[in-house]
């Protein structure tokens, strides 16, 4: 079984759906608040897209989707990145996610080769027993409009990441469920795999596709800006 949580009307073929609003596609109606309706070990992939934050209590939130996942299913969440005003704003939202989020999901970090580094949690590195293991095989940050590529450089929007807010807009996360052994080269080889995307990041790569390409006509055309 396939999982596609926070859905909306757009779920993804041969995906069972879930949203805490009933639309076309949409199989349960419910969040993550309560217990999902499916057995220990039966899940090979979900996603969650956006839904998260809105949680009462996070852990056990972590530990419903640990339990019905089986080990190795790759499990994808979307999340509104923390140090962005127009989500800081927002008293809806109870948790925050960034590059840090990744070390308190699991007793054994290791950082993959690609993408934005997850910087130390010291000196508050403290992570209490986890009654799971998600391991972080990739992450990718969605800028603002204002920043997205190609209007700085890679090694620009780091800087300014960690300068200013607003920023990043969103961030994408793909960990690893972990049960049992996992060995360092099949964690490799599940860093390198190609993986599906819910409408909602494809949504996103659109959006900022068309902003980039919006702004590097501007920037060719003088009287754009006039």
């Amino acid at each position: 079984m396939k999982l596609d949580i926070g859905c909306g009307a757009r779920k993804r073929p041969g995906y069972y759906g879930i949203d805490r609003v009933a639309m076309p596609g949409v199989n349960w109606v419910g969040d993550l608040n309560d217990p999902l309706p499916f057995p220990d070990d039966s899940v090979d992939d979900i996603a969650v897209c956006r839904m998260l934050p809105y949680v009462d209590d996070l852990t056990a939130a972590f530990a419903e989707l640990y339990r019905i996942g089986r080990h190795g299913t790759v499990l994808t969440l979307l999340c509104p990145y923390a140090h962005h005003f127009r989500h800081g704003s927002n008293p809806y939202l109870k948790h925050r996610f960034d590059e840090r989020t990744p070390r308190y999901l699991t007793p054994r970090f290791r950082q993959p080769e690609d993408g934005p580094l997850c910087p130390p949690i010291e000196p508050y590195g403290y992570v209490p027993p986890l009654p799971y293991d998600f391991r972080l095989l990739r992450m990718e940050l969605f800028y603002d409009a204002a920043f997205s590529p190609p209007l700085y450089e890679p090694d620009e929007l780091e800087l300014l990441k960690e300068l200013q807010a607003n920023v990043v807009d969103e961030i994408l996360y793909r960990f690893v469920i972990v049960k049992g052994n996992m060995p360092d080269d099949e964690w490799r080889r599940l860093c390198r795999l190609e993986l599906s995307e819910p409408h909602a990041v494809l949504q996103l790569r659109t959006e900022r596709h068309e902003s980039a390409a919006s702004a590097s006509y501007a920037a060719e055309d003088p009287h754009m800006l006039l």
